[in-house]
């Protein structure tokens, strides 16, 4: 006689808050890569400050010894603002052309200021004191053979329809490609692109690219919505899938500042890498609201509790004056901004920071962590490779000590070791980890972190 204990099915495995199935293994890479480029990236932001600063005695005076000293640190991968529109548009401004302006273009940054200084001067990226001419497209060569000879690779991106040409004496390259009707821009970006790259080849550097940006952050320039007039072939999406149908052997993409995380569906289809950002404000988008630094003609700046953080010798507005009027049109930072990180007191905006931190903590960690996830699990989805070229807090003051203090470092740390867990290809370890930057004299945790992404797990 059969026992029916002996005979009766086993009960279903219960599984409490996990879902039925556990998580694949997602440390592999979302996409391929090709053979001949790192497995992982570890990237540090040079945007157009490789050109920018490269005054007598600047960051980049001597881009062989950056290079030499990005390789030291255990970088791979330097990220660029590479100028297409100013090399390869073929653009005129009142006869001159940009092919001639970038054969001998004048740095300038924001300009002197009637009371002293620089406007910028205690920015991050606007700190450009100026004074010298370049001959771009020799620089460009010139920072490919002494990428290639320190053993990294290129991010070629443009930040020019956001800020590059403000930093120019002239307002040639602004108004050149400013009077491009807005629905033109992308293809006049495709187009130089096309020239750019034949232009690279030729010179023996296809290799050192390790992606193609149409643009930086196109959702925070001066250029339509990426997916616009999709349906007709046209804007930006249609743009990257030429680029890559012409280069199928080169990554291709446009990357933004702010993807939809929670809604990644309407991210245009058609993109060869995941570049997107990845910043959490949090405490810093708290404080930047409570003194108005963002806006631009605020009837009270500076408000009180701005006036409470700046220097005592702060200038008014009125005293500190004003970069010319074309150079505001060529930059999405506001004259707000500028004259309010010029004239803060570093001390008191970071005590406010680390004060106020604690309600902030929990909920910037998490929108780090969910931010990468949301990127990771969009590229899988789309079987690309997933980059965050720029994060992680945000635009602080160039004295500002916070993101470069434990708190930041921390947050930095949260987000790299979730990217590496979750398959990103190639990650910044802070946007602030570069020469022009304070943060480049802290060589012990950029060393350690770089080791980690390289030895991260997939590779």
């Amino acid at each position: 006689m059969t026992d029916d204990h002996d005979t009766a099915p086993a009960p279903a495995p219960r599984y409490l808050g996990a879902g039925a199935e556990a998580a694949a293994h997602r440390a592999t890479l979302t996409g391929p890569v090709p053979e001949h480029l790192p497995q992982r990236l570890t990237i540090t932001l040079w945007d157009f400050s490789w050109y920018t600063r490269a005054e007598p005695g600047g960051p980049f005076a001597d881009l062989d010894a950056a290079c030499a000293q990005a390789a030291a640190l255990g970088y791979n991968t330097i990220r660029i603002c590479a100028a297409p529109l100013l090399l390869f548009s073929g653009l005129e401004h009142e006869g001159q052309s940009l092919d001639d302006l970038a054969a001998d273009l004048e740095i300038e940054g924001l300009g002197a200021s009637p009371h002293g200084g620089f406007f910028g001067q205690r920015t991050r990226w606007y700190d450009t004191p100026g004074g010298y001419r370049i001959d771009l497209r020799a620089r460009l060569l010139q920072l490919f053979e002494s990428a290639e000879c320190h053993g990294l690779v290129v991010i070629l991106a443009t930040w020019e329809y956001q800020q590059s040409p403000a930093y120019a004496r002239s307002s040639a390259w602004f108004e050149a490609i400013d009077a491009v009707p807005m629905a033109d821009r992308y293809a006049l970006l495709g187009a130089s692109w096309n020239r750019m790259l034949a232009f690279l080849t030729d010179a023996g550097h296809r290799d050192t690219i390790a992606l193609v940006e149409l643009h930086n952050e196109v959702d925070f320039s001066i250029l339509p919505p990426l997916g616009e007039g999709a349906d007709a072939g046209t804007g930006g999406a249609a743009e990257v899938a030429r680029l890559r149908q012409a280069h199928p052997d080169l990554l291709v993409t446009a990357s933004y500042g702010k993807p939809p995380h929670l809604a990644m569906h309407q991210v245009p289809d058609g993109l060869g890498a995941a570049q997107f950002h990845v910043y959490s404000y949090g405490v810093l988008d708290a404080l930047q609201k409570l003194v108005d630094i963002r806006s631009e003609g605020s009837a009270d700046f500076p408000n009180a509790m701005l006036s409470s953080l700046l220097v005592q010798d702060a200038p008014t507005p009125a005293e500190y004056g004003r970069a010319a009027e074309w150079k505001y049109r060529a930059t999405v930072v506001t004259d707000q901004m500028i004259y309010g990180y010029d004239w803060l007191d570093a001390d008191a905006w970071d005590t406010w920071l680390y004060s106020n931190y604690g309600p902030y903590r929990e909920v910037m960690e998490r929108e780090i962590e969910s931010r990468v996830i949301a990127i990771a699990e969009w590229a899988r989805w789309k079987s690309v490779p997933a980059v965050v070229g720029e994060g992680w807090i945000g635009y602080t003051p160039l004295h500002g000590t916070f993101e470069e203090g434990p708190v930041g470092r921390a947050l930095a740390e949260h987000g790299i070791r979730t990217a590496l867990d979750h398959g990103v290809w190639g990650m910044v370890l802070c946007s602030n980890a570069a020469p022009h930057h304070p943060m480049w004299a802290d060589e012990g945790w950029q060393r350690r972190m770089n080791a980690e992404i390289l030895g991260g797990p997939g590779t």
